[in-house]
């Protein structure tokens, strides 16, 4: 069986926690900050999770992370 390619993009994008849940940085967060509301920004900030539904096709993206 041949390796896998992890898909670049993705790795950049996602990671594992510990308990196996897929990390990700919440959108919105790059250009034209000055309309959005400091609470937002601070929001924003904050790690985002992929969801249950999701999860199994990020899993096949990045397989040896």
């Amino acid at each position: 069986m041949p390796k896998i390619k992890t898909h670049r993009g993705a790795a950049k994008r996602f990671s594992l926690t510990g308990t196996g849940k897929i990390k990700r940085g919440k959108a919105y967060k790059s250009h034209i900050l000055t309309k959005k509301t400091t609470k937002r920004l601070r929001g924003l900030r904050q790690v985002g999770y992929i969801s249950e539904c999701e999860a199994p096709k990020i899993r096949k993206l990045i397989p040896y992370k």
